[in-house]
């Protein structure tokens, strides 16, 4: 079912928009939290060696490293490999990624912003349906 769909009503027409189906795939890539986090802090910091971004974010190294990699497949994080001892591999916003700033920065700021609004919504819920904080 496509969003905004309502029974009885015919589908979008996929001539409109041949992509729309696809929309779903890039939002739960650049949507979820660690990958909104490692943008955040490419944006804020520029360059970072991948334990810097681990100590940053409080992320285990497997799932910052399958982040980094769906990044770069993505075209929004370039990975450069320095051939040194130890070898050094640094990490960067491409211009797609740096594109991808403003949008990130707008709903971390919301968050920011919100934090103590959905902290009381959630113990009112929490309080109305008998669940413990």
């Amino acid at each position: 079912m496509n969003p905004g769909y309502k029974k009885g009503t015919p589908m979008s027409d996929t001539e409109k928009c041949p992509d729309c189906g696809r929309i779903s795939e890039v939002l739960t890539r650049v949507g979820d939290r660690w990958s909104v986090l490692v943008i955040i802090s490419l944006a804020q910091y520029g360059t970072l060696r991948f334990n810097a971004l681990k100590r940053n974010l409080g992320i285990s190294q497997r799932m910052l490293s399958l982040t980094l990699k769906k990044l770069e497949r993505d075209g929004l994080v370039d990975r450069t490999y320095h051939p040194t001892i130890p070898p050094k591999v640094e990490y960067s916003l491409t211009p797609m990624g740096e594109s991808f700033r403003e949008p990130v920065n707008a709903l971390g700021m919301w968050a920011l912003n919100n934090l103590s609004e959905i902290d009381k919504a959630r113990a009112d819920y929490d309080k109305a349906h008998g669940k413990a904080a």
